[in-house]
Formats: structure tokens, sequence, C-alpha cells
């Protein structure tokens, strides 16, 4: 009779011990910002970058901030601690990124998705590093998809002619060849792109091919392959190549990274590049997927 009473004691702690586990997993929406940056590196609930914290973005969000000034490579492991904080263990999260933030993702998914990451205990402390769970660790991360808003994976033109200050270490790095050369764009470690495409451009804008926002073209913000940025349109525009939906390929041949989908193509050209502190441009349109997406 003991050890029957000794057995399921034992039974109804691990139960326990399960539904404990169940019960502190969570989700968790991630904003990665682009150039320029703005928000407090480390501190997950500095929205600056974006506009006010108050408005809704996705569950449990937080901001994942880096100097956007310094190089992908220098900054990438504030992206890594994040990731590592809320997307291990019983946690899953969902990412939001814009312009250089989506290089930045791409770049720490082809680098270090299948890396061995500790589980963390969503607990950062000021350099936004969190404490280990339970010791043991796993194979990248619980990511369960990414929006690109703007994303400037493939890089800028604007870049490349030297209309941003050249002494950026990130504008070396945000210049079209050099961006599609940094990792392999088609190893997203099996997590999905889904690309948003403003089209809101100015004359200034000239230098980027096709449509663009006024700082990245449809070829980068449409996650389209090669080794350097093409033409690519609305179907409005009788004189250049579409920007297809989904993930086939554009009219006249080009085609998407692999895991990259085309969720978003401004036919109407409503949204320019910029969130100016609000939440506005085609951040406003990622921001609103979010919202009824990331739950």
């Amino acid at each position: 009779m003991m050890k029957f009473k000794t057995s399921l004691f034992a039974l109804l702690l691990l139960a326990l011990t399960a539904m404990s586990n169940i019960a502190s997993a969570e989700n968790y929406t991630l904003w990665v910002n682009g150039r320029t940056g703005g928000g407090v590196v480390g501190d997950y609930t500095s929205f600056t970058y974006w506009g006010p914290s108050s408005t809704a973005a996705g569950v449990n969000k937080k901001a994942v901030n880096w100097d956007g000034y310094n190089s992908i490579s220098s900054q990438n492991g504030k992206i890594r601690d994040a990731l590592d904080c809320f997307c291990t263990g019983n946690n899953w999260c969902y990412i939001a990124t814009h312009s250089a933030g989506d290089l930045m993702m791409g770049y720490t998914l082809a680098n270090y998705g299948s890396s061995s990451r500790l589980k963390k205990n969503a607990v950062a402390n000021s350099s936004g590093q969190c404490g280990n769970s339970d010791g043991t660790a796993q194979v990248g991360w619980n990511i369960k998809w990414i929006r690109a808003a703007s994303g400037a994976g493939g890089g800028s033109e604007l870049s490349d002619a030297g209309s941003w200050a050249l002494t950026e270490p990130l504008v070396k790095d945000l210049k079209t060849t050099t961006a599609r050369a940094m990792y392999n764009h088609n190893n997203t470690a099996n997590v999905w792109f889904y690309m948003y495409a403003g089209a809101k451009g100015t004359l200034y804008s000239g230098i980027l091919p096709g449509q663009d926002d006024e700082a990245v073209a449809y070829h980068s913000s449409g996650g389209v392959s090669g080794s350097s940025g093409s033409s690519l349109c609305n179907p409005s525009d009788w004189f250049c190549n579409d920007l297809t939906m989904g993930t086939v390929n554009n009219e006249g041949g080009s085609s998407k990274w692999a895991f990259h989908s085309v969720s978003f193509r401004d036919d109407n050209e409503a949204y320019n590049h910029y969130a100016s502190g609000n939440w506005l441009g085609i951040v406003s349109v990622v921001r609103t997927a979010m919202v009824s997406s990331a739950l």
C-alpha cells in the first residue's frame, strides 16, 4: 500500500510539473528595427523607433533594439539575446521587421538558425539578456513566422549611390551587392518571411529601380533573389515587370528566395518607408497584420 501511495504521489507530482510547464508557455511578438535605431538597446519596452508603446502590435510585444548604425555582424548579438530570451523552451515568437531589420533577421537565421541555444526564462536584465530556465538546450529558436515591412535583405541603391552617410558601417552593408552576398538568403532555418512592399516613392527616389517606397525598391522588399537588384513594379505599370504575390516567379522570370512570400504589394502607392515615430507608412500595414495574426 505504501509503495502504491508513493507511486501515486510521484505521478501526481509529474503531472503537476507538466501542467506548470504548459501554463508557463507564452507567445511573444518581437519588433526588430532598421537603420537609425532610436529605441534603448537592451530595453524591450522601448518602442521609440516605432511609435507609442501603448499601441497594439501583437501579443506580448517586445522592441528588439539595436543601434541601426553599426554593421549587421557587430550588432547581431543583440538580436540573438532577444531570440534566446523569448523564443526558446516552451515560448514561441512572431517577428516583425522594418527595412534593415529584415537583413538582420536573415543574417541571424542563416548563420545561427541551426545553432545550439540554451533555453531562457524570458526575464531580461538591463542588457537585454535572460537567465537560463532549466539548463537544457535546443536547436535554433521557436519562430512561427516573420513579417517584413519594406525588407532590405536585398540592399538599397540609395546606399550604392551614396545618398546616405557613407561613414555609417550599416550603409556599407546595405549596398545591394554586399547585402545579397552577406549570407545565404535561401537558408532561413525553414522560417517563412512574409514580405510587405511599399510604393509611395518620390521623384528623388528615381535612383531606385522600379517601384519603391523612397528607400527600398520592390526587388528587395519583395524578397527577389539574384546578385543585384532588378526593376519590378505594380501591374498598372506597363513598362516594368510585375512583382507577383506569393512565392511564384515574377513577370519576366525572376524568382524569390526560398521561404519568402509577398503578402502585400502597394498597388495604390499609398505607403512610404517611414514609421515616423507613430507606426506609419508600410509599418502600419504590418502592425495591422500582427494585431490580427500574432495571438
